[in-house]
């Protein structure tokens, strides 16, 4: 073994530790959570990208794999959202479609899909719901023509229950779709209006109600918390509707304040009080302490599920780095070109990647280069995302990839988060801790940063 080398960091290890207190849900990081955590990309030149994008559509897609469909229209801009692009017109649905089979037809015989399995596609947005029921049908079904998928492959159609009536939904699952992924986001009538949601509570309850009897796929919601004028009381009401409704999958998500959304400038005009950072976390637990009294099962930081039905494999192989396709206006994917990874992303204007797919020229307008110990990197976000992360593979992994040790790199920081309670040590584990799997993405986000440091003058053998 090669002797460990100096550690030349920009920041010290000090940095990267969490605040200790015995608070550590409210107190253990401050300011502003990252939203998903990512290390090291760099733009590529323009004048790079048509023979790199050839190099990487060459490339066999890893296993597994993934697609993402983007259809980025929306009834109305929501407060919190701060991925709103165009606003709905039933004119444009059909049109819009067609420009996604043209894609997918011009990019079944790439060679990276020859000996692809595709194991999950998710249909996002935007809202998909809001296609009529035989476009969401005819998409559906072109990716199912088109792409190589797995025989157990998820498909995930997004969207919300306003516009989306049994009709769809029949139209959907019988083109091939087998789970539904709704922003419900709070059952509370009044938090929803603020929220710019349009169906009742009850309209909620009978919509999902309905859903659930159709028997065909999973069937899963969105919850927030942290919205404003929400407490305790509130959050309780939300969850138990959602346990009571015997739904298979639930999602829970702290409130973002994103900038340039709605909700950011009625924060700054002083017109909304969104909940203290400090009481994102109590919400947290409470959320976290009711599903696991009623027994459901949690498949990551932020999802849980009840019976067998639900798998959330999309976001679970995206988080942990699966090569992904992309396909629609705006939608953003990864693969991997040998020793590299790279993140891509289609033009963003609807009129633009209807013109490009009719002249016959690539769509994607973008590609990042992703860090040399990406591999490493993404097995770390795959496994803390679930909440754990195992130290001796890592320790392999590292040793083979740079030839460090990571006892020598971590064991300090870990010991620290011990300390702040956010980690247990288990044996060859890592367990994150409720605060922890609270803070998961921050924790996340500062290993990442700390090992790119560390490696940043090793050479990779990777």
């Amino acid at each position: 073994m090669t002797p460990n080398r100096p550690i030349i960091a920009h920041r010290p290890l000090e940095a990267f530790f969490a605040r200790e207190s015995s608070a550590p849900l409210a107190q253990a990081f401050g300011g502003q959570r990252p939203v998903h955590p990512f290390v090291g990309l760099t733009p590529v030149d323009p004048s790079e990208l048509t023979p790199l994008w050839e190099q990487l559509t060459e490339t066999p897609l890893g296993h597994p794999a993934v697609a993402y469909v983007h259809v980025p229209y929306c009834a109305n801009h929501c407060l919190f959202c701060g991925f709103y692009q165009n606003a709905w017109r039933e004119e444009a649905g059909s049109a819009y479609v067609d420009a996604l089979i043209t894609q997918l037809q011009r990019e079944r015989d790439r060679p990276d899909l020859s000996e692809a399995a595709i194991r999950a596609v998710y249909f996002g947005g935007g809202t998909p719901t809001l296609l009529s029921a035989a476009d969401l049908a005819r998409a559906i079904e072109a990716v199912r023509e088109t792409l190589p998928l797995a025989a157990d492959c998820e498909i995930t159609v997004e969207g919300r229950v306003h516009g989306f009536g049994l009709d769809k939904a029949r139209a959907a699952f019988a083109a091939g779709a087998n789970r539904l992924s709704l922003g419900v986001q709070t059952f509370d009538e009044r938090l929803r209006q603020r929220l710019g949601r349009k169906a009742s509570r009850t309209e909620l309850l009978s919509a999902l109600e309905g859903l659930m009897g159709l028997d065909q796929g999973a069937i899963v919601i969105d919850l927030i918390f942290g919205l404003p004028e929400q407490d305790a009381a509130l959050w309780a009401e939300d969850l138990d509707t959602a346990i009571a409704l015997g739904l298979d999958g639930v999602d829970l998500y702290a409130l973002k304040q994103m900038r340039n959304t709605p909700l950011a400038s009625a924060v700054d005009a002083g017109k909304l009080k969104p909940a203290a950072p400090e009481q994102l976390g109590r919400f947290y637990q409470q959320g976290t302490e009711r599903l696991d009294a009623a027994r459901w099962e949690p498949l990551s930081s932020s999802h849980w599920r009840q019976g067998t039905r639900e798998r959330n494999l999309y976001n679970l192989l995206v988080k942990a780095g699966a090569d992904c396709l992309a396909i629609g206006a705006g939608a953003g994917g990864s693969l991997h070109g040998g020793e590299r990874a790279y993140s891509f992303r289609n033009t963003a204007d609807v009129d633009d990647y209807q013109r490009r797919l009719t002249q016959g020229e690539p769509v994607v307008t973008g590609l990042m280069r992703h860090s040399p110990h990406a591999r490493l990197f993404n097995r770390i976000k795959g496994e803390l995302e679930r909440g754990h992360l195992d130290l001796v593979g890592l320790a392999a992994e590292l040793q083979a990839h740079a030839d460090r040790e990571l006892a020598s790199l971590t064991d300090p920081l870990f010991a620290q988060w011990q300390r702040a309670g956010l980690v247990m040590r288990d044996g060859r584990w890592l367990e994150l801790t409720l605060a922890g799997r609270f803070w998961q993405v921050p924790l996340t986000q500062n290993l990442l940063e700390w090992l790119d440091q560390c490696l940043r003058e090793t050479p990779s053998n990777a």
